[in-house]
């Protein structure tokens, strides 16, 4: 599970305050921290942007929560849009994804946070992709339709 700092938790509170009376989605609370990404295209050509000039408390505790050396989903999550993205766009998706979590929590005093493990990708969806990757390569390769089959059998060797 990732755990957040008390130290950071009480200053994410200090600024964020504990009901979320005035920001009625996550979307809000994303967006009043300068977290939302901003995409600036025009004609196919991507123009630098950023996501403005924010309380810089929140944005400062975010980036230390911000664990890519944690074994968690959002720690294996800041690893793969490292290796993609860099690391400052990295941390703008993981603190929106944190102050989303953070404000699900906060509105509904039932939520729970449930870590999906940091295999989550390795194991469930990449999984998928690999097996339907692999599954066109063999229609293309033959130019015969493919399907799976469920059986638990061994084939003869």
């Amino acid at each position: 599970m990732t755990e957040v700092g008390v130290t950071s938790a009480h200053e994410l509170i200090a600024e964020i305050g504990v009901t979320m009376a005035a920001l009625p989605t996550a979307g809000h609370l994303v967006s009043w921290a300068k977290f939302a990404p901003i995409d600036k295209n025009s004609a196919g050509t991507k123009k630098g942007s950023s996501t403005g000039k924010g309380n810089p408390w929140p944005a400062v505790t975010l980036g230390e929560i911000v664990a890519g050396r944690t074994y968690t989903f959002l720690g294996a999550r800041y690893r793969r849009l490292v290796r993609r993205r860099g690391k400052k766009r990295a941390i703008v998706a993981l603190g929106n994804s944190i102050l989303t979590i953070i404000w699900h929590l906060l509105s509904d005093p039932e939520a729970h946070y449930q870590d999906l493990g940091a295999d989550f990708h390795e194991s469930k969806i990449n999984r998928r992709r690999r097996e339907r990757d692999l599954v066109r390569q063999l229609e293309r390769l033959t130019g015969k339709r493919v399907i799976l089959d469920q059986s638990n059998e061994q084939p003869a060797a």
